[in-house]
Order: C-alpha cells, then structure tokens, then sequence
C-alpha cells in the first residue's frame, strides 16, 4: 500500500494555485488573489505564500507585474514533471531560498544510501547535507543526497557552493543524463541528538526517514536521498481502492 508525505504548506499553496488554474477557476489573463487573501485562506505566513508565488513564477504559471499584481498565464509545458519532482524541497527547490548547507564532499556510503544506490557500504559517494526551513514553521527536511562519484564529477554536488537549481535539474543538466522515476521507503524512528538540534524537536519527538531512489528508464539508482522529516510538521495521508 503506497505512503504519502503531505507536503510543507508552501507545496500545498502551490499545487492548490495550479489545480484551480487548470480547472478555469483563475482563467488566464485573470489576477490571483492578493497575498494577504492568500494567508487567509491557507492560514499561512506571507513569507510562506510569497515563497509559494515566487514557485509559481518561476515555473511559468504566473506573471509579476510590478505595481499591478499577479497575473495567470497557463499551464506550462513539462508542468506535471515539475510538480513531481517538488515533491521533497531536497531535490528540485533553489538552495538559495531556506536553505542552510551543512556539508558536502566525498564520503563512505552508509548502508541506507548503500542499498538505494545498489552499491556495497563503504563505497565512496559524493554526499551532500543541507536542512531546509520556512519561516514561521521552522525545519522540515534534513536531506543528505548521495551521488556515484562518476556522477557527481562536473558538477557541483560536492562543493561548498550553493546551488542555484534543484538538485536533479543540476546533475541532468550537466550530465545528460534522464531521471525517470524515484522509489521511496518510509519508516519511522525517534532522531539522535544532532538531529534534534538541527530539526529543532525534542529527542523523543518522533521523526519520518524517507529513503529515495532515484532511477533513470533502466532502473538503475542514480542518486539517492535519506531524508528526515519532522513528524509534527508533516501528514501522512494514503488513498487507494476498495475493490
């Protein structure tokens, strides 16, 4: 029976924006409502809807216009894949925005990373730490990214440089290479004491590990992602059939 993580509230906004975009509910040319409607209804921040906007902008659903508002385009083309891949903040968002990266470089591969990748643990990897918040909600991904070493070569993954892309769209772009699905593995667990601190929750607060696989059309693991997710701050929500 497949698991869901409920996205963070800006991921709620943003998919909230575009089912009513693409049912006619903002036709284009028509002007979103204004961000402080927005906070109403989403019982948000502002720095959480103009986040959620921005996304929408840069994704081509929406236009800014300065001293006039925001406006709907459309649907963009590859829209579907976009909103896919945003699924955990880790792979896709702009590190530049609520993002704080702790470290980065080549390093063994634990057994988690080692099985997503199908590799033997102790492999070297290309590792990539960085926790992500948003304002008023505090943390809610603790991401370690872990590439094959051939990989990650050319690309920034294993520097100290902040992305200024999502993590998939980095490496495709500069490897050529074609993500084509992920397989995840949700568990449950209480966090040590680091990750505490970084998560800002209490040591016996429970915490969601999502362990990702990211394949090509092959199957083969590519990348692999052990995420950390505050339990209070998520929903697991599950829907399938009867019969």
């Amino acid at each position: 029976m497949p698991i869901e993580v409920a996205p963070p509230k800006y991921v709620v906004i943003v998919n909230a924006v575009q089912q009513r975009i693409q049912d006619g509910t903002y036709p284009p040319g028509s002007m979103l409502p204004s961000e402080t409607e927005l906070v109403r209804e989403f019982g948000a921040s502002r720095p959480v809807v103009v986040r959620a906007l921005d996304l929408l902008r840069q994704d081509g659903w929406i236009d800014s216009r300065q001293g006039k508002g925001r406006f709907v385009l459309g649907r963009p083309t590859g829209a579907d894949q976009r909103q896919r891949e945003r699924r955990y903040a880790v792979l896709e968002d702009d590190e530049r925005v609520g993002s704080t990266l702790l470290a980065a470089g080549v390093v063994p591969a634990p057994p988690r990373a080692a099985v997503a990748l199908g590799l033997e643990p102790g492999t070297p990897v290309v590792a990539r730490r960085r926790v992500i918040a948003i304002d008023g909600l505090g943390p809610v991904e603790l991401g370690t990214a872990y590439l094959r070493p051939e990989l990650a070569g050319g690309t920034g993954v294993g520097s100290a440089d902040v992305l200024p892309e999502g993590l998939l769209r980095h490496v495709a772009s500069r490897k050529r290479v074609r993500f084509d699905h992920v397989s995840e593995r949700i568990s449950a667990r209480l966090p040590d004491a680091e990750e505490a601190q970084l998560l800002q929750v209490g040591e016996h607060d429970p915490v969601l590990t999502v362990l990702l696989s990211v394949c090509d059309r092959t199957g083969r693991p590519l990348l692999a992602v052990d995420l950390l997710l505050p339990a209070r701050r998520h929903d697991l929500e599950d829907v399938y059939p009867l019969d």
